[in-house]
């Protein structure tokens, strides 16, 4: 059986971001206008007022400061609060595959690779933005790669999900590397006008070469040494939105067609499944969980890290064990990981051991065990 490294990573950050001094002046807007519009049947009681939201509340609530956006002017109209991003014709790269090939490109350089080398392309994302023809397809097209791609959607968990594809196909022989592709464009399906969630998600787009160890020349290798998936189904985070929503009566922009939680449940839920799956991961490659030197989680929320990391160490994590970048880049969905892993990597020793791990929607968590090589 081929042994299997991650070889090579690439990360694609959109020019705009939102502070959240920005959201909140928007958020605020709305929220006034709203008000004033509907005084009367919130006098009577027909309505309940809409709540104003803090800078203080949202960097309590999540950790975090700011976020990335494909477009940031429709987003802070309170008018729309919905981003602006033009559909493309046909013949058009598509705004996903845009972003991937970016991605793919820096990551492909790490590694010192070319598309002649890749036999597969995995597009690991929450959201597709059409059902077909697969994106990974496109991205395949758009590289130059020969052999194959495909679409898979496991939410926040998506690029773990895809991590395990991609070491299996290289594992059976199927392919000598493997691209994975995560495009997120969390902000298309965000509801921008609800206090609890409007500051969560940003948008960004990752990428991962995988390959034959024996094949691999990068000075940034990582040996897979460890990796379990999980599910469990939950409703508790839940988007509604398909292609069964008809344009002419879909109810796109209603509550149940964006992303909603509760946000609590999951916490409660979520926190101990993602800390006992780290703790069983790396126990099963035979390692000691105090000799990991790094963990790359999920970035949802900071408490959220904070927490799984304290029940996994029984300590605070440092700084340095358990980067964070959701201050900067809020949540990713599949991407956040490993924009964690892309930027807090070079700094490790040879034979240093870490975890990256992720979160979310269905309830899916997937953990990877890696080992760098020197």
């Amino acid at each position: 059986m081929n042994h299997v490294v991650i070889s090579g990573t690439g990360l694609y950050t959109p020019a705009n971001s939102i502070s959240n001094e920005e959201l909140i002046a928007s958020f605020n807007g709305y929220v006034q206008q709203y008000n004033a519009d509907h005084a009367a049947e919130i006098a009577s009681g027909a309505l309940t007022a809409l709540e104003e939201s803090s800078v203080a509340f949202i960097e309590k609530a999540s950790g975090i400061k700011s976020r990335h956006v494909m477009e940031k002017s429709g987003i802070l109209d309170i008018t729309r609060m919905v981003p602006r991003i033009p559909e493309r014709s046909d013949d058009e790269p598509s705004i996903m595959c845009e972003m991937a090939v970016a991605a793919a490109r820096q990551a492909l350089e790490r590694a010192g690779k070319s598309a002649a080398d890749v036999d597969a392309v995995i597009c690991a994302a929450s959201n597709m933005q059409r059902s077909y023809p697969a994106i990974a397809v496109e991205v395949q097209s758009a590289l130059g790669i020969a052999g194959y791609g495909y679409d898979i959607n496991v939410a926040c968990s998506s690029a773990t999900f895809g991590i395990q594809a991609a070491v299996a196909a290289i594992q059976s022989g199927q392919a000598r590397a493997v691209l994975v592709v995560n495009p997120e464009i969390t902000s298309g399906h965000l509801n921008w006008r609800d206090r609890d969630s409007h500051f969560i998600f940003g948008d960004a787009c990752t990428a991962i070469l995988l390959e034959r160890a024996d094949l691999a020349t990068s000075q940034h290798q990582f040996e897979i040494v460890g990796l379990k998936l999980k599910t469990q189904f939950s409703n508790n985070i839940r988007n509604n939105f398909g292609f069964l929503n008809r344009a002419d009566e879909s109810g796109i922009g209603q509550p149940d067609k964006l992303f909603r939680q509760q946000g609590r449940k999951v916490f409660k839920d979520v926190c101990p499944m993602a800390a006992a799956m780290i703790t069983d991961t790396v126990a099963a490659a035979d390692i000691s969980i105090n000799a990991v030197k790094r963990f790359w989680l999920h970035q949802a929320n900071l408490n959220m890290n904070l927490l799984i990391a304290r029940m996994i160490l029984g300590r605070d994590a440092t700084a340095e064990e358990s980067p964070t970048i959701l201050d900067t880049y809020a949540n990713t969905s599949s991407a956040g990981s490993i924009i964690a892993f892309h930027k807090h990597q070079d700094d490790l020793a040879a034979g240093s051991v870490g975890v990256i791990c992720s979160f979310g929607a269905g309830y899916s968590i997937g953990c990877v065990v890696v080992k760098k090589l020197g």
